[in-house]
């Protein structure tokens, strides 16, 4: 090959040279744009939940007391301690769990192995739907069936909106988590001669099972900060109330609401004193979930 003809080579081969190097140094930056904005956006994301704690926690401690634990908000208005709406916390959530917990599961169990194709999804969709709604929604049903006809609020109408938005949290979970379990682990047991329906409690629900008490504890989590349907439902009390689930009742979030709204600084303090409660309620359920998730998946 001549001189001339190897310089014409090498001056084409240079320009494509640079034009390579070119392009993979625009994806490098890409790239590196890419990682600034996710980084950038998880910050942004993390920022609200930081914020909210850190200003729940500055101002409930301080007004954390042994009378906010363990005194009934007096008569008077002011003074007093959340006691009544700790233990009517403790009390709706409670009924609520026994509730929705055997209906969740059943439902996401009849869904997960025993519906039909149609059937299933159209109970799926409902359970999608019911997620969705907003609260209040199910306390005003709730307070047409069970507060209007015995003109009085109850608590145990507060109960049950707050199992109605439990179902379908802990159906979906059951469904979902069901779904993971392993064929072969069905068939194995309906081989030996055990019934379905036994088949089902015994391998797959108790196979599942670390997965669905998570979806339930969620569930549980979600109930004990609601405050919409118990202003329609349970409408809360000064009383100290223990187990007359006929009559109102108070709860954290009912205390937080009415007493962040009234003029008296002494009762701002006491709902910010609620809030941290609260707050360390939803914070050990879901340090409780991640942990059984953790463990679960270990093993």
């Amino acid at each position: 090959m001549s001189a001339g003809a190897t310089a014409r080579a090498d001056s084409r081969a240079i320009p494509e040279y640079l034009r390579r190097a070119s392009g993979r140094e625009r994806r490098s930056v890409l790239d590196r744009a890419m990682q600034v904005v996710t980084v950038s956006c998880a910050i942004m994301a993390v920022i609200p939940l930081v914020a909210v704690l850190a200003f729940v926690t500055i101002n409930g401690i301080q007004a954390l007391s042994v009378d906010l634990l363990t005194k009934p908000p007096k008569a008077t208005g002011v003074g007093g301690g959340a006691v009544t709406a700790i233990t009517g916390s403790i009390q709706m959530v409670g009924l609520a769990t026994l509730i929705a917990v055997p209906v969740g599961l059943a439902a996401g169990i009849y869904v997960s192995e025993l519906a039909g194709r149609r059937a299933g999804a159209a109970v799926r969709f409902t359970a999608d739907v019911m997620v969705g709604i907003p609260s209040i929604l199910v306390g005003v049903f709730v307070f047409t069936f069970l507060v209007l006809p015995f003109k009085q609020y109850n608590a145990f109408a507060g109960s049950v909106a707050l199992a109605v938005i439990m179902v379908p949290v802990i159906m979906r979970t059951t469904e979902e988590i069901l779904k993971l379990v392993p064929g072969d682990l069905r068939e194995a047991s309906l081989a030996l001669g055990v019934r379905r329906w036994r088949t089902v409690l015994s391998v797959a629900v108790r196979t599942g099972w670390p997965g669905i008490l998570t979806g339930i504890m969620l569930a549980i989590a979600r109930a004990a900060g609601e405050t919409a349907p118990l202003i329609m439902t349970a409408l809360g009390s000064r009383l100290l109330n223990i187990g007359d689930f006929s009559r109102p009742m108070d709860a954290l979030p009912l205390f937080i609401y009415n007493n962040a709204r009234q003029p008296f600084p002494a009762l701002n303090e006491q709902a910010w004193g609620a809030a941290f409660l609260l707050l360390l309620a939803v914070l050990t359920i879901n340090i409780l979930v991640r942990y059984r998730s953790l463990r679960g998946t270990s093993r």
